[in-house]
């Protein structure tokens, strides 16, 4: 039995543990030994309970998985029909980590994504958006509909769950319209209103990916596409799911909230809502101390951020950044399919980094190069030997941005530390320490089949996993996990080899192949990934197996670790990366 445990960052370092085991001490920890220990002698039916000595730490008992995970089972929502005739039913998709109602352990929200959802670049209906709320031991807290009038996909709904006022127990916030019904079963907003679009509305289309008809019009179906009515942000109540409050959402699609193709055209880049409806979101801490709310709308043309606080229970806008303002022409189009957050000018305040841009914590544009957007990044300390942050990222765009299909970047200015180059679409790409060999993260693209150390010096081929990385099995390297399968590279041959592939289980969001979570949620400072069971009537959360020698404090305590963690759900999903380095090399506990 391996029984794991939490270093907290107000821990003294020498702090020393006792491991029991049905009440009798098993084990003592030596000063800055692993928060980590294998019991040989032990069975799953044993108890077992963990305590900080020197007065200061009450007996804190441990759970126990003879399953090897933590089942959490589920209940998923009705499936339906569309107007247009379709069937439809629904999976377990992306998830997040809070603690909800203040008892000092995780919940998981959950959202439910509909068989029919669709892309922006698509027409047609979607079934409702739910998300769920649920204990550990499988309670469900509440569930939310947001209704017909939010759309269903990846870029339309990124949930934050946080705790944005202070009072120990984390809220949920996101994008909210007509007939949304909290967690109490209040409806928010017109019950009746419908404010899709139906029949055979058309709008005109841009010329990216368009069909041309014979008399030369491009033209994009509207069936089920959302682009009038009233748009809202709202903070539902962890514990309950109760609406605590709403304010119109900004940046809106346009002002009024009921453009004509034409107006939503001349202002995102489109008139059918597929710039307009790509939304992205993050907590930062914009005055260092207290976390706020941002949202994002566009990345392929105009670029809009807007920064909310949630204080003494109101919703209050600290800033708007927007690429159509004067001055800022140059943040147009440089947008990702997610962002990250990170201190990276180290003034103690967060900065947003929106793909090929960074917007600073007061509001404005702290750096932008012409690299536009991209599906995957990664910022971290991606590189200990040089000062302050990194950012690893691959592009789309490549025929117009001088054919860089990816690039380490200096956080803090956009500045090129160096860049490979593509002829086409770079779609997946990854940062992460898995040879020892290399001090510092190694990198690879789907533009290239070679890994590159810091310096951007091939050294050797390169895995074919490019979605997460995982600290799993103990030691400072990174494993890598892609779809329901975790591996280990092995730098010596060059290929990966399985440490966990379990069976009855589905990865998300198609191609990507993504967990639900992945998230330090329980024990030492190592990851513990969630997946869906394959018929969607449960998550298995599983922790690793494995010892390790290692200490540090929860990744959760990192800022940037822990607003990782808040931002994984949005859109094109990405791993969590902490602001110090973990990989060969590192010195000490952190």
């Amino acid at each position: 039995m391996l029984i794991s445990w939490r270093v907290l960052a107000d821990d003294p370092a020498d702090a020393r543990f006792s491991v029991l085991r049905n009440g009798r001490r098993v084990h003592r920890t030596r000063a800055g030994e692993a928060s980590a220990f294998r019991d040989a002698a032990g069975t799953p039916q044993d108890h077992y309970a963990v305590q900080r000595e020197g007065g200061a730490g009450a007996l804190q008992p441990a759970m126990v998985w003879p399953a090897g995970y933590l089942s959490i089972p589920l209940s998923p929502p009705p499936g339906g029909v569309t107007e247009a005739g379709e069937r439809y039913t629904y999976t377990a998709n992306d998830a997040s980590a809070g603690d909800l109602d203040g008892d000092g352990q995780y919940e998981i929200v959950l959202k439910w994504d509909p068989t029919n959802s669709h892309d922006n670049s698509q027409a047609g209906y979607t079934g409702d958006v739910y998300l769920d709320a649920y204990r550990l031991d499988g309670t469900r807290l509440w569930r939310i509909d947001l209704g017909r009038n939010i759309r269903a996909g990846a870029h339309y709904t990124q949930f934050l769950v946080y705790d944005f006022d202070g009072d120990g127990r984390a809220e949920v916030a996101m994008k909210t319209a007509d007939g949304t019904v909290d967690g109490t079963g209040a409806v928010l907003g017109d019950p009746a209103a419908d404010w899709r679009s139906h029949g055979g509305e058309v709008a005109q289309r841009d010329r990216t990916g368009a069909r041309v008809k014979p008399d030369g019009t491009m033209v994009a179906p509207m069936e089920g596409r959302i682009v009038r009515g009233p748009e809202t942000l709202t903070v539902f109540d962890g514990a309950s799911g109760r609406a605590l409050a709403s304010v119109p959402y900004d940046p809106p699609r346009y002002p009024g909230g009921n453009p004509t193709p034409g107006e939503l055209a001349q202002s995102w880049g489109d008139g059918y809502a597929n710039r307009s409806d790509r939304f992205l979101a993050g907590v930062a801490y914009l005055d260092g101390v207290h976390p706020s709310m941002v949202f994002g709308r566009g990345y392929y043309a105009r670029t809009a951020l807007a920064a909310w606080d949630w204080r003494g229970g109101k919703l209050t806008e600290r800033w708007l950044f927007d690429s159509a303002a004067p001055g800022n022409a140059d943040y147009g189009g440089r947008g990702n399919h997610q962002l990250a957050i990170a201190d990276v000018d180290h003034d103690g305040r967060d900065e947003v980094i929106y793909g090929s841009m960074a917007i600073d914590d007061d509001g404005t544009g702290l750096w932008t190069q012409p690299l536009y957007h991209g599906d995957a990044m990664h910022v971290g300390d991606l590189d200990p030997a040089r000062p302050g942050l990194e950012k690893f990222s691959v592009f789309e765009e490549t025929g117009h941005n001088g054919r860089i299909g990816s690039a380490l970047m200096d956080a803090a200015t956009g500045a090129l530390l160096w860049q490979k180059s593509a002829e086409r679409d770079t779609g997946r790409g990854l940062a992460a320490d898995i040879d020892p060999r290399h001090y510092g993260a190694e990198f690879w693209g789907s533009n290239s089949d070679r890994l590159f150390d810091v310096a951007g010096k091939a050294v050797g081929p390169a895995p074919r996993p490019t979605n997460f990385a995982i600290w799993w099995d103990g030691d400072l390297l990174r494993e890598l996990l892609d779809g329901t399968t975790i591996s280990k590279w092995n730098w010596e041959i060059g290929k990966g080899a399985a440490l966990l592939a379990p069976t009855g289980l589905a990865s998300n969001n198609s191609t990507k192949a993504t967990p639900a979570l992945q998230a330090d949620l329980l024990g030492d400072w190592r990851e513990e990934v969630v997946w869906r069971s394959a018929d969607n009537r449960e998550l298995r959360l599983y922790t690793t197996p494995w010892s390790t020698t290692h200490r540090f404090v929860t990744l959760m305590q990192d800022r940037t670790y822990r607003l990782s963690i808040a931002w994984q759900n949005t859109a094109y999903n990405q791993p969590p990366h902490p602001g110090f380095y973990i990989g060969a090399g590192a010195e000490g506990a952190k």
